[in-house]
């Protein structure tokens, strides 16, 4: 049996995973190019990014032969990328942009064992109500905005903010399981064994 891989350091990712039943795996979050050209479209963005994470795991991996998941995740309003805020006021300028409408979240995932490499991108709709100034001003002092796309985290208090989510509710905390228990499925690993084999 191969060993399963999370090329990523996310709580909330090593949390999914754990949750659809695979909870022997290993962490490793390699350094990897995370620029982009521009003129890409978001899918090809989050492909290009999440693929580039899976290589560099799979050259630092121990077993050659290991299973490795990697997904890239951002948050796009109309053809507009929103990183992660470097300062509160960003992170209010973005939380204005996002009130009252729908925005996008895009994860591209990657699952790669050997020469084996697969990348599926999930796309979930996200609308927020109208906010005011002082609930996007109370929201960012829970200091929770400031190391998430977009300056939200939809597990946290912005849940106060969704007013509906067309999509995979988990690929806006960072990992599709649908999407991820399909591509596991193609990689031989089977979820409803009572054991999962990689």
């Amino acid at each position: 049996m191969s060993s399963i891989i999370l090329a990523s350091q996310s709580p909330r990712r090593r949390q999914l995973l754990s949750q659809i039943g695979v909870t022997d795996f290993s962490l490793l979050a390699p350094q990897a190019d995370e620029s982009y050209d521009p003129a890409l479209s978001p899918e090809e963005i989050v492909s290009s990014i999440c693929r580039r994470k899976a290589e560099a795991a799979r050259l630092l991996a121990d077993d050659p032969q290991a299973l490795i998941i990697a997904a890239d995740t951002m948050v796009f309003l109309d053809s507009l990328r929103l990183g992660k805020p470097h300062s509160e006021q960003e992170a209010f300028h973005m939380l204005t942009s996002l009130s009252g409408r729908t925005h996008h979240v895009r994860t591209g995932l990657t699952l790669c064992r050997g020469a084996r490499l697969e990348t599926r991108v999930e796309t979930t709709a996200v609308t927020f109500r109208p906010l005011t100034d002082g609930e996007k001003w109370s929201y960012i002092r829970t200091g929770d905005p400031m190391d998430k796309a977009g300056a939200y985290g939809v597990q946290g208090k912005a849940a106060l903010f969704v007013t509906g989510i067309q999509g995979d509710y988990f690929n806006v905390m960072g990992l599709p399981l649908c999407l991820l228990g399909r591509m596991l499925a193609d990689f031989g690993v089977e979820l409803f064994s009572g054991e999962v084999e990689a």
